[in-house]
């Protein structure tokens, strides 16, 4: 790969045959896709197989926050994932590889087996009263009947609502009771790295002491431990599936029947209830896991997210189901054993596409090369980064260390409510730079705004990011306030999907997201983003990981408190710094140089690895009595150092 002013000239294995093989036709359908949008999105949407074809392609009023695509259009989502392709003669290909949290564990699917096990399960949800239009709770570590459970609830018509595996009892309580499902899936115990006992099911107890809804809790045995099931309530899975048969016909959904809900963070602090509906999420998520990751037949790829979040959705299941692929799913995580299962997993399955998230890359650089380099990784072709703008060190050393400057990393833009990749480089073609999510894909339509909601011109631009019109990935409403949705995400900015991101555009016309707008530093009149200022510090030697908040400043209006992980083994010093600061003058200005920094063994971060910004903004601002609910961090005790140390 040829690399031009830190601008990285791609360099790809299947170029030859890749689906977008240069800039040119890149350009030439993107343009043809804005032009003529409604006729690219019909030709896309051929790739599915409907019962019946749509009567228009998409009717978007986004001044009531009204959005439809392909309505009138009628088909099914198990379908599309699974028996056209058996039909096609693919059925002993295999679908879903499944490693386990021990490196002994694995099992695979072939197409024919997850209909065989998805029809069943179908049938018992149906045998137990589910039917179209039911809300489902899926609450699961990842094993390989979550995927069977969301795939039979889309062929029965029943709208899944996964939580999170990790999520307290209140949490699943709460999010059953907003969607009232009638029926909770999950599992006896669970593992996860050296927690070999999750109470999965005694959660579930918990949480559907205060549901209502729940008539059923379906338990799969996944440990073999000891859990109380009640009687006529509780339902063991295995024994269910021996009661039914393999054959249940998929039901024709329409395109704007609901297909799922899942529960985001929202700036109040409830729970927003995205939901997304069948027709245009499956065309929008199978056809950017297409060109994305260039899938290729044969290719063996590896999305390392948890089904609990979109991109376990739309990149672990839905789009590569859609295309046929097989794809890997993991229950453990990235240390366990040791800091090399990512790597071995790679190595033993023959990983050709590696799709992770830019803190697991960070706890990983933290613990130095070997035990990435001691696996053979020579089968990847393309590298992968969701959930977070990724900065300049750990996309470096993903390239030159885990890459071996081999493969083009796609560092992709998307959120739960788009429902898959808005900007992304595309491996064949799209010229890279550590940090920047490039370009948008085909259909969408990024702008930059001013706060008044006026549109910057020309590059370079900077300010907050929206998309103009729609997409078929786009979310519909929120579950139950349809109002919330219109005024989250419509009323800002007349005609516009705000994203609650800021964004600059670079002279090339390449997108750099800088962080949620929230998340802005104003420091004596200079507009700074968060991700930029960590980017800076990230950038010196000695840094592991980085989190930056402004705190009240007398003279500057705000201040930026740094907190700040080192490399292991790396001692907290004055030389060190000094050098931090400097780096961040030296990479930005001085007026980016941080008040105050405090180095911290960790970062308090969610059980998805999303560092909790709201903790660091209060003791940032000292406000150490407002700390508010720290029990979903996954090391509560984190904060409490945080506070002791603080500056």
């Amino acid at each position: 790969m040829v690399i031009l002013n830190n601008v990285f000239q791609p360099s790809y294995r299947d170029a030859d045959k890749a689906h977008i093989g240069s800039m040119d036709q890149y350009h030439k359908l993107y343009e043809q896709s804005i032009q003529d949008n409604e006729g690219f999105w019909a030709e896309q949407a051929e790739r599915l197989h409907w019962y019946k074809k749509w009567d228009t392609i998409k009717e978007v009023d986004y001044t009531k926050a009204a959005i439809k695509w392909y309505e009138g259009g009628q088909l099914n989502v198990s379908y599309n994932c699974i028996d056209r392709h058996i039909e096609a003669g693919h059925g002993d290909q295999t679908a879903l590889i499944w490693e386990g949290n021990n490196p002994d564990e694995d099992r695979s699917l072939t197409y024919n087996d997850l209909l065989s096990e998805v029809s069943k399960f179908a049938n018992v949800l149906k045998a137990h009263g589910v039917r179209k239009g039911d809300r489902v709770c899926i609450y699961m570590q990842m094993i390989p009947e979550l995927a069977i459970a969301m795939l039979a609830c889309t062929r029965i018509g029943a709208v899944h609502s996964i939580v999170f595996g990790a999520f307290s009892s209140d949490a699943l309580r709460d999010r059953i009771n907003d969607s009232s499902c009638k029926v909770l899936i999950t599992q006896d115990t669970g593992v996860r790295g050296t927690k070999q006992d999750i109470p999965m099911k005694v959660h579930g107890d918990h949480a559907v002491a205060k549901t209502p809804s729940i008539e059923h809790i379906i338990v799969v045995k996944r440990t073999g431990a000891d859990v109380e099931m009640q009687n006529g309530r509780d339902l063991w899975w295995h024994e269910e599936m021996e009661k039914v048969d393999s054959n249940c016909d998929p039901e024709h959904m329409g395109a704007e029947d609901p297909l799922f809900i899942l529960y985001t963070s929202g700036s109040t602090g409830q729970p927003k209830g995205v939901m997304h509906t069948t027709g245009g999420y499956l065309v929008y998520a199978s056809m950017t896991h297409h060109y994305v990751f260039d899938y290729q037949p044969g290719d063996i790829y590896w999305c390392t997210a948890d089904i609990g979040w979109v991109t376990g959705h739309s990149y672990i299941v839905y789009g590569p189901l859609s295309n046929r692929a097989t794809t890997i799913m993991f229950e453990g995580v990235p240390n366990y054993p040791d800091f090399g299962r990512f790597w071995q997993v790679c190595e033993k399955h023959k990983v050709n596409i590696f799709y992770t998230a830019p803190t697991a890359l960070r706890a990983l650089m933290r613990e130095g090369d070997d035990f990435v380099t001691k696996h053979d990784r020579s089968s990847i072709k393309l590298l992968g980064t969701v959930g977070e703008p990724i900065k300049e060190p750990e996309w470096t050393w993903y390239y030159n260390v885990v890459g071996e400057q081999n493969c083009p990393i796609v560092d992709t833009w998307w959120q739960t409510e788009t429902g898959g990749i808005l900007i992304t480089p595309l491996p064949a073609c799209t010229p890279l730079k550590p940090g920047s999510a490039t370009y948008p894909f085909f259909g969408i339509q990024p702008v930059i705004l001013t706060p008044e909601g006026e549109e910057i011109d020309g590059n370079p631009a900077e300010g907050l990011l929206a998309i103009k019109d729609s997409w078929p990935g786009q979310m519909r409403t929120i579950y139950g306030d349809h109002k919330r949705f219109f005024d989250t995400y419509f009323a800002m900015f007349r005609n516009y999907y705000f994203t609650g991101d800021g964004a600059k555009r670079d002279e090339d016309g390449c997108y750099w997201i800088t962080g949620r707008v929230d998340d802005v530093l104003n420091v004596s009149g200079h507009r700074l983003g968060t991700a930029e200022v960590e980017g800076a510090i990230g950038a010196h030697e000695a840094v592991a990981e980085a989190a930056v908040v402004g705190f009240p400043h007398d003279i500057k209006g705000q201040g930026i408190y740094a907190f700040v992980t080192l490399m292991a083994g790396v001692e907290a010093n004055d030389d060190i710094l000094g050098g931090i600061k400097q780096k961040v003058r030296d990479l930005i200005g001085p007026h980016a140089t941080p008040d105050k920094i405090q180095f911290a063994p960790a970062l308090p971060k969610t059980r998805s690895g999303k560092i909790m910004r709201r903790i660091l903004r209060k003791i940032g601002e000292n406000e150490l009595d407002s700390l508010g609910d720290t029990s979903t961090l996954a090391e509560p005790a984190v904060v409490d150092d945080l506070v002791k140390n603080r500056k």
